[in-house]
């Protein structure tokens, strides 16, 4: 049985958040939380979060014990980029993009591997 838990709209841009979704993919979930602890990385705290929900997930909705799961996937997507612009010289603009992505994570009990 996989558990999943979702966390969309986190305000971290995609590519640097797979740099530390790629740390955790396969291991226990004590390990994982573990490394994104001490993970000094914005997108480390926001992992984190949503792994402790998917752990909430399976011990409450599914009566899985949190010893027995691994990180079976943790995917980020892209989410919408908020468009900004910053005064320039001259009376011109220039444009920021404020990016945004979505956290997808997924447990498995350790029998299903």
């Amino acid at each position: 049985m996989e558990v999943k838990s979702t966390y969309k709209y986190a305000r971290v841009s995609a590519k640097k958040a797979r740099d530390v979704a790629r740390e955790i993919q396969g291991l226990p979930v004590s390990s994982a939380l573990d490394a994104l602890t001490f993970t000094p990385k914005k997108s480390a705290a926001l992992i984190a979060k949503t792994l402790k929900s998917a752990i909430a997930n399976a011990e409450n909705n599914f009566e899985l014990d949190a010893d027995e799961l691994f990180v079976k996937e943790a995917v980020i997507g892209e989410g919408p980029t908020f468009k900004r612009f910053k005064p320039r010289a001259r009376g011109s603009a220039g444009g920021i993009r404020k990016r945004t992505s979505h956290i997808f994570i997924t447990l498995a009990p350790k029998a299903e591997a």
